[in-house]
């Protein structure tokens, strides 16, 4: 678990950013059989898709990456997974969060969901949707009491602190949300996304030297693939001028999530403008426009491209 375009997939994001959420319940027997895994042989190359069967508004992660939701027939294809070992994370709304390896093999998985009484579990899966659909404070405010009720039915889930510390985050509540991370790396030491999340906090609360070692740590526990913390650790260098290499961690983030995230083509193309690069933030700004034509920042960069393209051609500028 990159909003307002700080880190809108926290959100990825969220947290990110940039991860997480839950999603609709659909009716399943709860004698369903145990998860079963089918998958073929072929060799997995970067370009071969990937095709997962499993339930109705399932979400599912690859190496704790947020990569979509299945369809209304359980169906979701991914592509650019790379060749190797992944792990694949499954949750739907009313049944037991699945983690599993996912063997090198392209083709087909299939995953069987088990219906779930564990009320630690339902209420997370509630507060996760909740903090997705939150548009306000009072919202936030719910979300939270929602994580809270699920800590006290099972104080050891970091996953429900590092959601926690999500909606503290946008609260405003830093020192609170800190306190949520400490308590997530209590049960799991190593773990990237509540690292990402906690170079988000410093950075809100202008701790930017704090920040960068939060998201190298994040890149570190993560083995290099952790597109929230790249994007983090963008921003601050962003904001201490040194552009090239926030250009270059923007680009580590936009490979990692094969551009499932078009905010990050915005933020590339700034990035490019603050080193008077206009023809590559042309080029950024295109992508954003190809990938969301109708997204909330789309008639701001058409003006914006406007005037680059006439900059570049070099035409003069007049206010």
């Amino acid at each position: 678990m990159l909003p307002g375009p700080a880190v809108l997939f926290a959100i990825f994001a969220s947290t990110a950013m940039v991860s997480n959420g839950a999603i609709a319940q659909r009716g399943r027997s709860p004698r369903q059989a145990p998860v079963r895994i089918t998958s073929d042989t072929a060799p997995t190359t970067a370009a071969s898709p990937l095709i997962l069967t499993i339930a109705p508004n399932a979400t599912v992660w690859i190496d704790d990456i947020r990569r979509g939701v299945t369809d209304s027939s359980g169906k979701l294809v991914l592509t650019r997974i790379s060749p190797g070992r992944h792990t694949l994370r499954v949750r739907a709304n009313g049944f037991k969060e699945v983690t599993m390896p996912l063997l090198p093999g392209r083709g087909s998985v299939t995953v069987k969901l088990v219906q779930t009484t564990d009320q630690a579990e339902l209420l997370f899966q509630q507060a996760e949707t909740a903090r997705e659909q939150a548009k306000d404070d009072d919202a936030r405010q719910k979300a939270a009491d929602l994580y809270r009720e699920t800590l006290k039915l099972r104080a050891a889930f970091p996953a429900a602190h590092v959601g926690l510390a999500r909606l503290l985050l946008d609260l405003n509540q830093f020192e609170q949300a800190h306190a949520e991370i400490d308590a997530a790396r209590r049960t799991r030491p190593i773990y990237a996304e509540a690292s990402a999340v906690e170079g988000r906090i410093y950075r809100e609360a202008a701790f930017n030297d704090e920040a960068i070692r939060s998201f190298r740590r994040s890149i570190k526990e993560g083995r290099g693939f952790q597109p929230e913390a790249h994007v983090g650790l963008a921003r601050v260098l962003e904001e201490k001028g040194q552009y090239a290499e926030a250009i270059a961690e923007y680009r580590k983030a936009l490979d990692q999530l094969s551009d499932s995230e078009p905010v990050i083509y915005q933020l590339l193309g700034a990035a490019y403008e603050k080193l008077q690069k206009p023809k590559e933030a042309i080029v950024a700004y295109e992508k954003y426009l190809e990938l969301a034509p109708n997204g909330s920042l789309a008639p701001a960069l058409r003006s914006i491209l406007d005037q680059l393209k006439r900059e570049a051609a070099g035409q003069e500028i007049i206010p």
